[in-house]
């Protein structure tokens, strides 16, 4: 953009871009006289305002003879005043009332109700945004990371061969094959599981490693079943394997409706199924060291299937670093997307860090 807009052309982008939000339609100079500004501002006058615009790269013609539309850079500066309007006292954008906020906020609140349990929290994540938007829901935690040890079993497969199954307090149960280097009999394997979960149930998966790295230096001489137990652990849950993150994703059929080709839909939907591009994806533009809210327009950069999307997200803290996020078309309520997601933040936040317990159904 060469030059700032006016006061007026600002007024005038604001009013083809909620127009293009609500319709998807491309708008004309004579119907935004009459249905933005009730004919107090001429055609002529909103003509002549929409080719400057259209000069600085905030509007397009998609046909000949066709109304405008807003361009991606005049969703990023839309964006960006409905992000400082608190703050501001002279934005012309409407911006959503107060109430209608309490509302929102309050059905976000009951949507949580009665969950307990970092996995529940950010599947619900999922779920709420993708039900207030018209996009997919996401919800990226390192979950696994601060799990809690409820369970460890091994079974004997074969020589040097054996099944680990961990359950963690949160429900999840992983099971992993292992190699290992000497054969194991059944009532060994039975001892090590019985030393894990005498000693370990209800630990931080994280811990159980440190603690038995710490306690085998002193230990070792005296508990053979430790060195068993240690080298179970270390193959079952392999160092830096419990930071890996989950990925919770809801609303992907409301991507179904866009107006775009077979090709370029599949392209989309294919970035969405491969979980750890998104993970890539989230971290490439969120600062977990920040608060505030993003909206990202330029996802194509980063993966060509996500071209024609926007990106809304912003960092959780929830038994670690995670990200709450909506993933959808340009036309979508920014207003309410943006609210939903800090509000949906700061709640885990909260619930996480104890100032205010899961709320009551």
């Amino acid at each position: 953009m060469a030059k700032p807009i006016t006061t007026r052309q600002r007024e005038i982008l604001t009013a083809v871009i909620e127009s293009y939000i609500s319709t998807g339609e491309p708008i004309s100079s004579g119907t935004l006289a009459q249905a933005a500004f009730a004919n107090s501002m001429s055609s002529a006058t909103i003509r002549n305002e929409m080719a400057e615009l259209a000069d600085a790269g905030l509007l397009e013609q998609p046909h000949t003879s066709a109304g405008r539309i807003p361009t991606a850079e005049a969703f990023r500066l839309y964006v960006g005043q409905l992000t400082s309007a608190a703050t501001s006292t002279t934005n012309s954008l409407r911006i959503e009332p107060h109430t209608h906020r309490e509302a929102l906020h309050a059905k976000i609140d009951t949507s949580f109700a009665g969950l307990a349990g970092t996995s529940a929290l950010l599947e619900r994540t999922s779920h709420v945004l993708a039900a207030l938007s018209s996009g997919v829901g996401l919800a990226i935690g390192a979950a696994a990371s601060t799990d809690l040890l409820e369970h460890i079993h091994f079974s004997r497969l074969a020589q040097r061969r054996v099944l680990a199954v961990v359950v963690t307090r949160s429900g999840i149960v992983r099971d992993r094959v292992l190699a290992l280097d000497q054969d194991l009999s059944s009532v060994q394997l039975e001892t090590a599981a019985n030393f894990l979960n005498e000693h370990f149930r209800g630990w931080n998966i994280d811990r159980v490693r440190n603690e038995l790295t710490r306690r085998i230096d002193h230990e070792r001489a005296v508990y053979q079943q430790l060195a068993d137990a240690v080298d179970l652990w270390s193959r079952t849950v392999p160092a830096g394997s419990a930071q890996q993150q989950s990925v919770y994703i809801e609303g992907v059929a409301n991507l179904i409706g866009l107006p775009a080709d077979r090709d370029r839909l599949r392209a989309m939907l294919s970035a969405l199924e491969q979980k750890q591009r998104l993970i890539e994806l989230l971290n490439a533009y969120i600062d977990t060291t920040e608060q505030s809210v993003r909206v990202i327009f330029d996802l194509e950069q980063q993966d060509p299937g996500m071209a024609g999307l926007v990106l809304i997200a912003a960092p959780a803290q929830i038994s670690g670093d995670s990200t709450v996020a909506i993933l959808g078309p340009k036309r979508m309520n920014y207003e309410s997307a943006i609210s939903a997601v800090g509000y949906i933040a700061q709640l885990l936040h909260r619930i996480d860090s104890g100032e205010m317990a899961p709320l009551s159904p």
